[in-house]
């Protein structure tokens, strides 16, 4: 059965990339591998989507133990580049008391000089999704590498991460008026939309604003632990959140997004997908690190604990 993103194709058989960041979060207690970008493709991959991620890392020690992570949890790095001259990114993550992240995130890494190849345009010319956050534009060499690559993308998703200084409103501008599909939290949309010029203060305005100006009728709001609203061609649908006790927010976001993507891939009912996602976003929440596993059994059961027993 095809899903309400990609028509006449099973979920199963769809094609998904993820262009940008792949990178060591350092906590006090050590570090683990992230980047929105992977925590998104780790957790399709995870939920049986094939996935693959587009980006680079260092020729260090840093850089192969980073490759050999993410081959482990079954991800492909054939379009990871390895940069002799630049260094493998790490991010020092910082939790206060509620378990939410604040982040120091070096420049000029190896992420930021992605390099455009043929094989990359023909795999994302190729598939079917192409996942892309706003982060990886903060330097020109990846921008660049990103606007050619979104020339010849099928279905494009906007990943919209604000990392401050990381970022400027032209260029998010830009990257929501080329996707077909936006994901956002309720800060970030708030600042771009007042950037944008809208004068509205309820949510929803904004929303309706965004869609407008960008001609983008596919737009994810998340709410943190209020849950998120969907909105889809006109409609919006709502999740109020689940109740859970935060351990660390990081990848929250990622693994939401991935399991939006994936529910959208396989079903016709955008209510049960974002109900799907939140559900995966708390449980990710209750865990250290940005990409535990889960299952779909475990994601049913935490939706409905009385019906599943």
């Amino acid at each position: 059965m095809s899903g309400l993103l990609i028509k006449h194709k099973a979920g199963n058989d769809i094609s998904i990339n993820c262009f940008g960041e792949v990178l060591w979060d350092c906590f006090d207690t050590g570090k683990r591998i992230g980047g929105a970008p992977l925590n998104v493709c780790l957790r399709l991959n995870g939920l049986g989507i094939q996935a693959n991620i587009i980006s680079a890392v260092g020729d260090d020690k840093l850089g192969k133990e980073l490759l050999q992570q993410i081959e482990v949890r079954n991800t492909n790095t054939d379009f990871i580049a390895v940069n002799a001259n630049k260094k493998t990114s790490t991010v020092e993550v910082k939790l206060d008391q509620s378990g939410s992240a604040s982040y120091e995130i070096l420049a000029d890494t190896a992420w930021d000089n992605i390099p455009l190849t043929v094989a990359l345009l023909e795999q994302v010319s190729s598939s079917d999704i192409f996942v892309f956050g706003s982060l990886v534009g903060r330097q020109q060499v990846s921008l660049d590498t990103l606007r050619k690559l979104l020339k010849v993308a099928n279905y494009k998703i906007f990943d919209v991460n604000l990392r401050k200084p990381h970022y400027n409103l032209k260029t998010l501008v830009e990257m929501m008026n080329k996707a077909d599909f936006i994901k956002l939290n309720d800060d970030e949309l708030y600042e771009i939309a007042q950037g944008m010029g809208s004068e509205y203060n309820s949510l929803e305005q904004n929303l309706e604003f965004v869609a407008n100006q960008t001609n983008t009728q596919k737009i994810c709001v998340t709410k943190g632990s209020h849950g998120a609203l969907l909105r889809f061609d006109d409609v919006n649908y709502y999740n109020s959140g689940y109740l859970v006790k935060v351990v660390d927010t990081v990848g929250a976001g990622d693994s939401f997004l991935a399991s939006l993507i994936y529910q959208l891939c396989h079903t016709n009912n955008p209510q049960y997908a974002i109900d799907f996602a939140c559900a995966v976003g708390a449980m990710v929440a209750q865990h250290k690190g940005a990409t535990p596993e889960i299952s779909i059994l475990e994601i049913q059961q935490f939706m409905d604990p009385v019906k599943t027993t």
